[in-house]
């Protein structure tokens, strides 16, 4: 017969944390199931917050995946690299699956979906899209890039918006900086692959990239807009047609990538789409890899916060 430890511990190898944090038998178990929470809900403006019971090196990998919550906030986090937080939302999404909680594994799918063209961007930038260290080639004379209005530009109203505060947004205070970010900074994203991959009338406003760069920069960066309008991402937005508030059933989700493995495979880059991985979506972390130019591997973050607590308990 199974003890009510050994249920608390079978909830820590599910990453049921917030269950566990409501039932945890100390306050230092309820601390790190609440960071534990923080990470699976992908709350990025709290994963720097404070939580001594939880050991340095988690604490660290967390900050890593952290979005700066200021201008002058350091370290910057996931402005330095978006790659740790890529390694945590695909952890995220196996986790999700594992859990069969599909309405919010979508929710990541479509949170990788908006700040995908970014990782595109970052071995160019030499960050993840730091708007205090945008290049000064972006507003070169001649460049269209933040300036509304031009009919010129492919960019879209609200993207041209969004480019002209990103210019400026690091001299404004912590609050139209945290603005930005809930409300601009994934259009903004958006906006730079259409620089590179879409647009019908160039500017100057990509210039600063290398001529020998920009080849496989559109490629990267045009299946990363590609990604953003697959079957797979407007799961997020479908209409709830057959089932209660429109949660998708493992076989739709499927279904729905098939479809957009399909529609992916028009390139090299979007061809890793249709690798078979390993991975709980098959080839999304391949995908996600050829997109950034670097190998991005699922983290072992939750995995490790979850052992960390089943020892806590096993004590």
């Amino acid at each position: 017969m199974e003890t009510t430890r050994d249920l608390l511990i079978a909830l820590a190898r599910r990453y049921a944390f917030a269950d566990l944090g409501a039932l945890a038998p100390t306050k230092e178990i309820a601390e790190v199931c609440e960071f534990g929470q923080r990470l699976l809900s992908l709350d990025a403006e709290d994963f720097a917050v404070g939580a001594p019971a939880v050991p340095s090196d988690l604490r660290r990998r967390a900050r890593d995946c952290h979005m700066p919550q200021t201008p002058r906030e350091q370290p910057r986090g996931a402005l330095e690299s978006l790659r740790p937080a890529y390694a945590l939302l695909l952890e995220v999404i196996a986790i999700r699956w594992f859990r069969r909680e599909l309405s919010p594994m979508i929710a990541a799918v479509h949170i990788a979906s908006e700040y995908l063209p970014l990782l595109a961007f970052e071995p160019h930038l030499g960050h993840a899209g730091d708007p205090a260290r945008w290049p000064a080639g972006l507003s070169a004379p001649g460049s269209r890039f933040g300036v509304i209005g031009d009919r010129e530009c492919d960019h879209t109203k609200s993207e041209q918006s969004a480019t002209n505060r990103t210019l400026r947004v690091a001299s404004e205070p912590p609050e139209g900086w945290r603005a930005y970010f809930d409300r601009q900074h994934s259009q903004v994203a958006g906006a730079m692959a259409v620089c590179v991959a879409t647009c019908r009338n160039p500017c100057t406003a990509m210039d600063w990239i290398a001529a020998g760069e920009r080849e496989d920069l559109h490629v990267r960066a045009r299946t990363a807009l590609a990604f953003a309008e697959t079957p797979l991402v407007k799961l997020r937005h479908a209409a709830p047609v057959g089932h209660g508030f429109g949660v998708p059933s493992p076989e739709e989700v499927l279904d729905a990538w098939q479809r957009s493995r399909l529609a992916l495979d028009k390139n090299d880059v979007g061809a890793k789409a249709m690798v078979d991985d390993g991975f709980p979506i098959p080839g999304l972390a391949s995908l996600v890899s050829a997109v950034a130019g670097v190998r991005v591997e699922p983290s072992t973050l939750l995995h490790d916060v979850s052992a960390h607590v089943a020892r806590l308990l096993a004590e």
